[in-house]
């Protein structure tokens, strides 16, 4: 029998797969990121399994403990406490591991915070990086920072609400006027989605409790919604007079409005 990487409901409960339930009714145990949290979901579907702590402190050793199950044909299901695990989550150990011994694994498909709020942020969704939760200290937040500043895909953050206000204030001074979309509490109750530009997030601050996604918007759309109002000529003569030379100008006009070069040479043919 496979180990199986269960995603569970991120919020509301109904968000769980038919196979998914079948799976946990039918195995020999479940390994849970924390066996209190998860033990409403089971109460909830009457799903009565021997309930087994995984979690970031004991990693290494349950891992050993659910292969050696795996290995003598057990049943066993791995969940974090929301979403799909590894994600975020504990879980890549013991997948890896697996692969090394040669074990059989599969996953059990279901919610993922990050796509949901993508998805509701209206942003392209064709391409995107997922970052997770930045790092804790400042010098390493610095350094993460400076580095996704020259991303053009659109980034999914994962945020707590003590940590909201810092980190918009902090997005703020390195992607200006990108915009970004605020999702909190996805599919409870209280699901909010707030779009606005990043540098004015105190104005347009929602209500700072539940868990968070970020999505910031990719950063090409953005430089052309920015230079829009102005022709192709005003562009070039504003590189220009920023001291780009004349062919890189129109080069990077061209690119940026998604028009022939040619036709920028044209227009800005007197300058």
């Amino acid at each position: 029998m496979p180990l199986y990487i269960c995603a569970t409901p991120i919020g509301n409960l109904e968000d769980i797969t038919l196979r998914a339930l079948r799976i946990l009714k039918e195995c020999d145990a479940i390994y849970c990121e924390d066996t209190r949290h998860s033990a409403s979901l089971f109460f909830k579907y009457e799903i009565n399994k021997p309930l087994i702590s995984y979690h970031e402190h004991n990693e290494q050793s349950r891992s050993q403990q659910i292969l050696d199950r795996v290995e003598k044909g057990e049943s066993i299901v791995l969940v974090s406490d929301a979403g799909m695990p590894c994600i975020s989550d504990p879980g890549y150990i013991v997948v890896k591991n697996a692969r090394e011994r040669n074990l059989p694994v599969t996953v059990l498909p279901g919610a993922n915070a990050g796509l949901c709020a993508l998805v509701l942020s209206g942003f392209k969704c064709d391409r995107f990086v997922f970052e997770g939760f930045l790092p804790k200290t400042n010098k390493e937040r610095k350094l993460r920072f400076e580095f996704l500043k020259k991303e053009e895909r659109a980034i999914i953050l994962h945020e707590s609400p003590h940590h909201l206000e810092k980190t918009l204030q902090e997005m703020a001074e390195y992607f200006g006027n990108r915009k970004i979309a605020v999702v909190r509490e996805i599919t409870k109750i209280h699901e909010e989605t707030v779009i606005f530009p990043i540098n004015a997030w105190q104005e347009n601050l929602p209500t700072i409790k539940g868990e968070f996604v970020l999505v910031l918007e990719e950063k090409k759309n953005i430089e052309k919604e920015e230079y829009e109002h102005l022709s192709l000529k005003e562009q070039v003569k504003l590189l220009l007079d920023q001291g780009v030379d004349k062919k890189d100008a129109i080069k990077q006009v061209a690119k940026r409005m998604n028009v022939p070069k040619n036709d920028v040479y044209m227009e800005a043919m007197e300058l």
